[in-house]
C-alpha cells in the first residue's frame, strides 16, 4: 500500500527504480519537494537528475515504486491536473518553426487565466528577438523562450531544468527573479542545477543525488550545517564533474 503524502509536499518521489537496457539509472529513490518552495535537484551529470524529473513530469514512469505530484501519478494525469503543471525541458521541446511571441499567445489560450504575455516576454527580453523563428534563436534566447513558455498557465507546480544555462549575467538575474516569483505567489518549483550559487539563491529546499539514489536532502540549512553548499556536495559525490 502506497504511503499517502503530506499535504505539505507539492511532490513525492518514494522507492522509485528505474533500468534502461538492464543499467540501473535510479535505485530506491525517495525524495520529496515542499509545497510552496523552491527545490534544488543536485547531482553531477549521470546521476539520475533528468530521469527522475522526466517521470515527474508524466513522459515515463518508473520500474518500481511511486511519483505523486499534487497527489496524482502523473502519467495517468488528466488534462485539468496537467494544466496545472508547467514543465521546461532540457532540450526546450518547442516546436522549431514559430516565432516566440505567436509560440506564447497559442499557448496561452489553452488557459483560462494565462499570465499577461507582453510583461512575461518582456521581462526576459523576448520582443528584441521575436522576429525570429525558434529554430534560428541561441541558445540562451531558446531558454528564456523555453521558461515563459513553462511559466504562461501560472502552473502551481514548475519544473525547471538547468533554466540560467548557456545564459549571460544579466539574463541569470532576470530568470532567478521570475523563478521568485512564481514561488512568492505559491508555486511549488523544483530546479536542476549545476550552479552551487543558483540553488543557494533560489532554494528553501535541497535534494542531492549520487548514482541514482538520494544522498542527502532538508533544508538548505540543515544540509551545509554552516558550510559552503559546494563543500558539503562534493563530500557527497566525490569530486569530479558537476
Amino acid at each position: 500500500m502506497k504511503r499517502p503524502e503530506p499535504a505539505e509536499h507539492a511532490v513525492v518521489v518514494d522507492g522509485v527504480s528505474h533500468a534502461y537496457g538492464g543499467v540501473e539509472a535510479l535505485c530506491d529513490l525517495s525524495w520529496h519537494a515542499p509545497a510552496g518552495a523552491i527545490t534544488a535537484l543536485l547531482g553531477r551529470n549521470g546521476a539520475g537528475k533528468t530521469s527522475v524529473v522526466e517521470m515527474a513530469e508524466g513522459l515515463r514512469r518508473p520500474d518500481s515504486g511511486s511519483i505523486r505530484v499534487l497527489g496524482a501519478e502523473p502519467w495517468n494525469a488528466d488534462a485539468a491536473h496537467r494544466a496545472r503543471v508547467g514543465v521546461m525541458l532540457q532540450d526546450g521541446g518547442l516546436p522549431m518553426g514559430t516565432k516566440p511571441l505567436a509560440l506564447l499567445r497559442h499557448l496561452a489560450s489553452f488557459y483560462a487565466k494565462p499570465r499577461d504575455i507582453d510583461e512575461l516576454a518582456g521581462a526576459l527580453d523576448i520582443p528584441t528577438f521575436n522576429r525570429t523563428s525558434v529554430r534560428r534563436l541561441s541558445g540562451g534566447q531558446r531558454q528564456r523562450v523555453a521558461l515563459a513558455a513553462a511559466m504562461i498557465g501560472r502552473p502551481e507546480v514548475l519544473f525547471l531544468d538547468e533554466p540560467s544555462a548557456g545564459l549571460d549575467p544579466h539574463a541569470r538575474r532576470d530568470v532567478w527573479d521570475l523563478v521568485e516569483a512564481e514561488r512568492e505567489r505559491g508555486a511549488s518549483v523544483v530546479v536542476t542545477t549545476h550552479s552551487f550559487e543558483e540553488a543557494e539563491r533560489l532554494a528553501a529546499h535541497v535534494v542531492v543525488m549520487n548514482e541514482g539514489r538520494c544522498v542527502a536532502q532538508g533544508s538548505l540549512a540543515d544540509v551545509t550545517d554552516g558550510r559552503s553548499l559546494e563543500d558539503v556536495y562534493f563530500d557527497l559525490t566525490g569530486r569530479g564533474t558537476l
